[in-house]
């Protein structure tokens, strides 16, 4: 009896050993900008060029703008994208913006609404739900916040993070948040209280090379990853917990041309088998738009 009870454990650890989730099989995100969001979806056209965009470069999450207070057509040509992304498999996030909503008072109020707005869009258009809220708040651009270490509107931003969470979740919404990496240079109080704020962070890692510093391909790549990798353990220094956010490295098209597809895949490479980190996003698609005309 014991040595069948043995084998049965063997089994079982053996088979739990086999299908257990490899690391690097983990479902990671290929996020695409879309600004204009309502101008871009005005049409069928337009709609079907963005679907075949994403498809053509493995994108499974678009975070696209939209207005404050849409209009009934407005709104209508955004169901219409949202339906057709989503039966390409394509997750949207509704993309909002501000400089000003940490801040409480008018400014955070202003995106509040948006975000009610967004669950309102949900309710009266249930087969063409938005996923998620995506939020570009950038209060780092205002003169009283410029400087290095400069970081005294972390408290308001979290504030600001954790209303919008407070609506969305409740909703069936995911919220997202884009950051510069200031904010990830702050002590471990600061990113602590930035990380556990929201379940996902999107961190812009621009201007890392340019297209005109003359350095080969393999040095960006070089140098991209190791600035993926230095960053993201910065985020998460003396940090432990299943609490924490996930990070996800955004790249743009300013700073490699043509060749961030290559980048991208090189961040990925180095940073798949970490926990903390969650895929790339590339900015922007009006870009690539521009590009291509």
């Amino acid at each position: 009896m014991l040595k069948s009870r043995i084998s049965i454990l063997v089994f079982l650890l053996a088979l739990a050993f086999i299908t257990a989730p490899d690391a690097q099989d983990k479902p990671l995100a290929r996020g695409l900008w879309v600004w204009k969001g309502p101008t871009v979806v005005a049409t069928e056209v337009g709609t079907r060029v963005l679907r075949d965009f994403c498809v053509a470069q493995s994108i499974n999450e678009v975070y696209i703008s939209v207005s404050a207070q849409g209009d009934p057509e407005a709104n209508a040509h955004l169901a219409r994208a949202v339906a057709e992304l989503h039966r390409a498999h394509i997750r949207v996030e509704a993309l909002l913006s501000s400089e000003e909503a940490d801040e409480p008072g008018k400014h955070r109020d202003k995106l509040l609404d948006h975000v009610r707005e967004i669950v309102a869009f949900n309710a009266q258009h249930p087969t063409a739900r938005f996923d998620g809220v995506h939020l570009d708040i950038e209060p780092q651009q205002r003169p009283e916040n410029k400087g290095p270490g400069n970081l005294r509107f972390v408290p308001g931003l979290v504030d600001a993070y954790r209303a919008v969470l407070a609506i969305a979740q409740p909703a069936n919404l995911t919220v997202n948040a884009d950051i510069q990496n200031k904010l990830l240079k702050g002590d471990r109080a600061e990113r602590e209280m930035l990380l556990t704020a929201l379940p996902h962070f999107t961190l812009m890692l621009y201007e890392v090379s340019s297209p005109t510093d003359g350095e080969s391909l393999e040095q960006q790549k070089q140098k991209i990853v190791d600035a993926s990798e230095k960053f993201i353990v910065m985020a998460y220094d003396g940090l432990t917990g299943a609490h924490l956010a996930t990070l996800t490295i955004g790249l743009r098209i300013p700073d490699y041309g043509e060749h961030l597809p290559e980048m991208l895949q090189a961040v990925d490479a180095a940073n798949r088998a970490n926990p903390h980190y969650a895929g790339w996003a590339r900015h922007s698609y009006n870009d690539s738009l521009k590009n291509s005309q």
